[in-house]
């Protein structure tokens, strides 16, 4: 697998591949989500290609104390293979370039197969509440 930054081109593989994963939420219009990405550290969304095809996505940033990653997703049918890994390591080595310490990450706490991969990665478990407020509404 390549891995690249995401180009403007790639927006309806890359929605398609959140929604095939389970990622999208009827309140977060992912649509709405890249067009903000694309406007603060674009050069932190990637995506990775295999025979000219999006297959894998990241979106990550660091604001100065900790780098966030969301929208990781490997297509359902390559799971498995590596591709989830080696963007987190991509995404690692870029916040380390950058100075950042600390890389963090919500999973859905239901989410046993997701959370096992990133045990496997040498994340854990933090003992802290993820708090959350909307300022702008996207969907219902």
């Amino acid at each position: 697998m390549q891995i690249r930054p995401y180009l403007e081109a790639d927006e309806p593989a890359v929605v398609a591949l959140w929604q095939a994963c389970g990622l999208t939420r009827p309140w977060n219009d992912p649509h709405k989500d890249i067009a903000r990405k694309l406007t603060v550290q674009r050069e932190l969304f990637l995506v990775g290609e295999l025979d000219g095809r999006v297959v894998a996505s990241v979106m990550a940033g660091y604001e100065g104390h900790r780098g966030w990653v969301n929208y990781l997703a490997v297509a359902p049918g390559l799971q498995g293979r590596g591709h989830g890994a080696a963007l987190m390591q991509h995404v690692e080595q870029a916040f380390l370039a950058l100075g950042c310490p600390k890389v963090s990450l919500l999973v859905r706490s239901g989410n046993s197969a997701v959370l096992a991969f990133y045990r496997r990665l040498g994340y854990a478990v933090d003992e802290a509440v993820p708090l959350g407020k909307r300022l702008v509404q996207d969907g219902p």
